[in-house]
């Protein structure tokens, strides 16, 4: 048996995260993918990038920090290998580069901006594949800060992606359009009507607190009748009761409304009743995706 240790780092628009995996390499065994340590840092870039065009250097200082500590966990958990990729808040941000070369040149890290696209690809590699069955469809939602990505699977391939700019800080300072929704409404139902016993399968950290607030056991779907009471229930509260009464994180607590309204719209509109939420995300795809790149050269 042989462990091996990799690593992913996620910079999106609300929080950055550091992901470690243990790789189990067996002979005669399929490999295993175990996480080991997730640590998640609220700097939220979004609110720079998607407000006022540009990381502020107050944010570019806290990535520096955040980065230099990463380096260092990921060293003394003996990483062999990482990769670390931003998205839109990154991907819209005037210095953006300036702020990459600044952490190349004081971490030692190098971070890749990635498009929708390439994000959907990436989580396409995870282990979503395992809980795909051919004789169904799936609408895949990954919810993030600056941006949300649809795929559509049937049997058991990918038919569309589309990366659509509604995520949960754009719309918490307003920066949705109901051009935006309409569009995402008509991409939803044209892309749905023909596919067969479709199901939601969700992905990102609002989700999956969703789901851990709904008391539910690992595998069992929300329902659409349960987390449009929630979001109701959500919307009623303030968001110091948020945190207080319900023991959300402050950088959640704001959050987690805007995403549950992208998820039950979705849900509307593909006539869904059920959401699966497995727990796996741009991170876990970016580890797959960085062992078996390296496995083939």
């Amino acid at each position: 048996m042989k462990i091996r240790k990799f690593a992913a780092i996620d910079i999106g628009s609300n929080a950055i995260r550091l992901l470690t995996h243990n790789v189990i390499e067996e002979s005669g065994k399929a490999t295993q993918f175990r996480k080991s340590a997730l640590i998640r840092v609220p700097v939220r870039l979004g609110e720079d990038s998607f407000t006022v065009g540009e990381i502020s250097e107050n944010n570019i200082a806290r990535m520096v920090k955040t980065m230099k500590s990463f380096q260092l966990l990921m060293e003394v958990a003996g990483v062999e290998q990482y990769r670390a990729c931003a998205t839109s808040a990154m991907r819209e941000a005037s210095n953006g580069n300036e702020v990459i070369e600044t952490i190349a040149a004081e971490t030692g890290i190098h971070i890749e901006v990635i498009d929708g696209k390439q994000e959907a690809a990436i989580i396409a590699s995870t282990d979503l594949k395992e809980l795909i069955r051919p004789d169904q469809s799936y609408l895949y939602i990954d919810v993030g800060g600056g941006s949300t990505e649809f795929t559509l699977f049937t049997n058991g391939k990918i038919e569309r992606s589309k990366s659509f700019k509604l995520g949960t800080v754009r719309l918490l300072n307003n920066m949705v359009g109901e051009g935006t929704w309409n569009n995402l409404q008509e991409w939803i139902t044209v892309n749905v009507k023909n596919a067969s016993k479709l199901s939601i399968i969700g992905s990102g950290g609002n989700i999956n607190k969703l789901h851990k607030m709904s008391g539910r056991k690992e595998g069992q779907p929300l329902s659409y009748i349960w987390l449009n009471a929630q979001y109701h229930f959500l919307e009623s509260l303030s968001y110091e009761e948020r945190i207080s009464e319900l023991g959300l994180n402050p950088d959640r607590a704001d959050v987690i409304i805007p995403a549950t309204r992208i998820f039950l719209s979705a849900a509307k509109w593909s006539g869904v009743k059920k959401l699966h939420v497995p727990k796996i995300g741009l991170a876990d795809g970016i580890i797959k995706n960085l062992y078996h790149t390296r496995e083939n050269n």
